[in-house]
């Protein structure tokens, strides 16, 4: 992916907040934004209609999304800490882009990008 992904602060911020509130289970959130030929900018987070939560999973069902063109993916924690997709992940992969928290969820160092083959992917906060 030659993509570069822009967020803004207020939505790394919501993203590492919802995991805290989370823990210890997963948290998953959609991402909202617009992409362009070489940048994908995200700018809001919603959370999943119908989204269970559990230790070691976080899911939504496909067919209660609403059809909604500025979804370009999806955030979700890892309470194990543990920054890199699983196969599940992967497997269940939904957008342009899956963003990773990591516990302790406090700062940019706990947060990672990555394509729906579980390649990182750039990103700045704005």
């Amino acid at each position: 992916m030659g993509r570069f992904v822009e967020f803004k602060q207020s939505v790394i911020d919501s993203i590492l907040s919802y995991a805290k509130m989370a823990h210890p289970n997963e948290g998953i959130l959609l991402l909202r934004g617009r992409t362009s030929k070489d940048r994908i900018a995200i700018e809001e987070v919603a959370i999943p209609p119908s989204a269970t939560h559990g230790q070691g999973f976080a899911s939504f069902p496909l067919s209660a999304l609403p059809i909604d063109f500025s979804i370009v993916g999806v955030a979700h924690s890892h309470p194990t800490g543990v920054l890199e997709p699983s196969i599940n992940d992967l497997n269940q992969f939904y957008g342009r882009v899956m963003v990773i928290v990591a516990y302790p969820y406090e700062s940019e160092s706990d947060v990672a990008v990555f394509d729906g083959e579980g390649r990182p992917v750039r990103y700045k906060i704005t």
